[in-house]
């Protein structure tokens, strides 16, 4: 279940020049660009600018004077919850409204009115940038509910054996548990659904089908990338794939080839279906420890940039 959180708007805040102080105003019509009126609207990521009260205050002890709102050049000032612990791909919503979380901070320009003043700005360090998901209006006084970003996965195992009940099924929980384990670390929320099935080729294309029509993040499948007369994923898989993204199982196969040469034997394939990420992987535990170490060096990079987000 997601976790939400209400905030309360304080403040909305626009100015017709960039690198300037923002006057509140009574009202902001937020369309598909932006706030109407303000400099910063345009089609780009960067259309709506957040900074949360809870930040404001920390640095008036360090300005040793009251903040009025929209002195750090935001938008919207709220006031409920630490906008700058959010991530990237959340999502603020009112009545009418919807905004997208896409950048935390910023490179400080130093010559922006707040810092010519006390030579330091708090926007960079914990003010959130976001785009517009649903045009309306807002005003102070209203509340917006943030809801995190989900990442979901779909976990497919395929094995004759393990599907008649003859063993375990033990990579599928295996990547589970990396899975978990990763997302935990961030501090990110994931839902995992998790399927066993025979080397079954239509299977195998309906449940992938099914996966991408419900919108999942990540597919993973394990089983069936050798070359044995049952080994049926990678034949299934890859027509389906509108883009495939080569370089990262070749550099899984690389890497652990160079010692043990078996490895170069696994024909997986990794690419976008629609936007969802599909992975192929081998069906042994000690294979998917090795490939998921590597494919969660990139997978949040490849979701960002599957949503325009061209993170650095």
């Amino acid at each position: 279940m997601e976790q939400t959180l209400e905030i309360k708007i304080v403040s909305v805040n626009v100015s017709e020049k960039k690198g300037t102080i923002k006057k509140p105003v009574q009202n902001i019509k937020i369309t598909n660009t932006g706030i109407d009126g303000d400099a910063h609207a345009g089609n780009w990521h960067r259309q709506v600018s957040m900074l949360a009260s809870e930040s404001v205050e920390r640095f008036e002890k360090v300005m040793g004077r009251k903040v009025k709102p929209g002195e750090f050049a935001e938008n919207i000032t709220s006031l409920g919850m630490e906008i700058k612990n959010t991530h990237l791909l959340d999502k603020f919503s009112s009545s009418n409204v919807e905004l997208e979380v896409t950048q935390i901070g910023k490179k400080c320009h130093s010559n922006c009115a707040i810092f010519q003043e006390t030579g330091n700005c708090v926007m960079p360090k914990e003010g959130i940038f976001l785009r517009v998901i649903k045009s309306g209006t807002l005003k102070p006084g209203e509340t917006m509910i943030f809801t995190p970003k989900i990442f979901r996965f779909y976990v497919l195992t395929l094995s004759e054996r393990a599907s008649r009940g003859e063993y375990d099924d033990l990579s599928g929980p295996r990547i589970s548990e990396i899975l978990q384990s990763y997302f935990s670390e961030k501090k990110r929320k994931i839902i995992i659904t998790n399927k066993l099935i025979p080397d079954s080729a239509e299977q195998l294309k309906q449940h992938i089908l099914k996966a991408v029509d419900e919108k999942y993040d990540g597919i993973i499948t394990t089983g069936g990338t050798g070359i044995g007369p049952r080994d049926i994923t990678v034949e299934t898989v890859k027509p389906m794939l509108q883009k495939e993204i080569p370089g990262i199982m070749e550099n899984i196969r690389l890497k652990y080839g160079a010692e043990k040469p078996n490895a170069l034997l696994s024909r997986g394939v990794a690419g976008i279906c629609s936007q969802s990420i599909i992975y192929t992987l081998p069906g042994s535990v000690k294979a998917v420890n090795e490939y998921m170490t590597e494919i969660l060096k990139t997978f949040e990079h490849l979701i960002y940039m599957m949503n325009g987000l061209d993170i650095h």
